[in-house]
């Protein structure tokens, strides 16, 4: 399984956020040169996060963004159940388009399926804060503030 870069950039976006001082508001350009992605593609991008309520925007001279909440309340697995945008591990996992022939017959399904619980599981006893304990670390990984 891999996540869409979507759901990738989203974690991102989040962590260089939590890395920021109280009151810091960077731009998506500030955060797109960190991570070397699509300033066009983030836009899109945090639009959604501004709308899923993990991100506020500021517009005007002192804007930017910012979380909405601390980084301890941002649930991992919640974060990622709305920016991945298809789990269907496997054809019969999308009822309207299966096609398989051996479906209900094989066992495949079931096991995906109980892996994919396992996943979410272990992603809703995440939050940001619990990704972002190495602050020094990741400050210096994304040459922020210095």
């Amino acid at each position: 399984m891999q996540l869409s870069f979507y759901a990738d950039y989203s974690c991102r976006t989040l962590i260089y956020l939590a890395m920021c001082p109280p009151g810091e508001r960077p731009s998506i350009d500030d955060i797109a040169k960190a991570y070397g992605i699509s300033s066009n593609h983030l836009v899109k991008i945090v639009h959604n996060l501004v709308k899923l309520g993990f991100v506020d925007s500021f517009r005007g001279r002192g804007g930017g963004i910012q979380l909405s909440r601390p980084p301890a309340e941002i649930n991992i697995g919640d974060v990622i159940r709305k920016t991945e945008p298809n789990f269907a591990l496997v054809e019969c996992f999308n009822s309207e388009a299966n096609t398989c022939p051996i479906v209900g017959a094989c066992g495949l399904q079931s096991v995906l399926g109980r892996a994919m619980q396992a996943f979410f599981a272990s992603l809703d006893s995440v939050s940001l804060a619990d990704i972002t304990h190495k602050k020094k670390e990741l400050v210096s990984a994304l040459r922020l503030f210095g």
